[in-house]
């Protein structure tokens, strides 16, 4: 599998099909035709295009109910569920932040808010989403036992590098990628610190990615 951090926390996976998940970035252009979209929660830099774009998107109860009302044939799921579309897997885990529907005013409820554990492949990859430090991220490592975690890393609205390598020892994946920062100045955040403490004290690798880099996993 391929996978390619295009920003912010839009990654596009590659493999026996192609998932596009959190499809926002602020500057560039998307992938126009993923086989399958999957989106965190409904903040506007999360959700992003997901209804231009029309594909079939896995989301939270909510979130699949507002994008069907614009015409997008979503899946809706919950925390602790899983769905196979095409043979890709995804198992919703839970995420500690905020949520709602930006794009459809002020209250629109958006469910809350999530992260993925999306099996392609043979390869298991976690996308936190927006979250909290929080103890079940244990949960996640145990029972799904991700090759590849992608970990918020920003602070103020997500972790910050020091919870996020409390976060990433609590999974357990063999390799962190860092998203969701340096986005804009109030998330603004150094990564290099971030993967030269990890990999002193752990065996796990990280990967920091540029807008557009693409690597292979595992």
């Amino acid at each position: 599998m391929k996978l390619t951090f295009l920003g912010h926390a839009c990654v596009l996976l590659s493999g026996t099909k192609s998932v596009l998940i959190d499809p926002f970035i602020p500057d560039g252009v998307l992938p126009g035709n993923p086989d399958m979209v999957a989106v965190t929660h409904g903040h506007a830099d999360h959700l992003g295009e997901a209804g231009r774009l029309g594909r079939p998107t896995v989301a939270i109860n909510e979130v699949a109910k507002y994008l069907k009302e614009q015409g997008v044939p979503a899946e809706g799921m919950n925390h602790g569920g899983a769905i196979t579309l095409d043979g890709v897997v995804f198992r919703m885990t839970p995420a500690i932040h905020s949520s709602w529907i930006e794009e459809a005013g002020p209250g629109y409820n958006g469910g809350g808010c999530a992260g993925f554990v999306i099996g392609m492949d043979d390869i298991q990859v976690y996308h936190a989403g927006d979250t909290a430090l929080f103890s079940d991220m244990k949960l996640i490592g145990e029972l799904y036992h991700p090759d590849v975690a992608l970990l918020p890393i920003g602070g103020r609205f997500t972790m910050a590098p020091e919870e996020a390598m409390i976060a990433a020892r609590f999974i357990g994946a063999p390799l962190v990628i860092p998203i969701h920062y340096n986005t804009w100045p109030v998330i603004r955040q150094d990564p290099v610190p971030f993967k030269a403490a990890l990999e002193r004290t752990t065996d796990i690798r990280v990967a920091i990615l540029k807008p557009g880099e693409t690597i292979t996993v595992p």
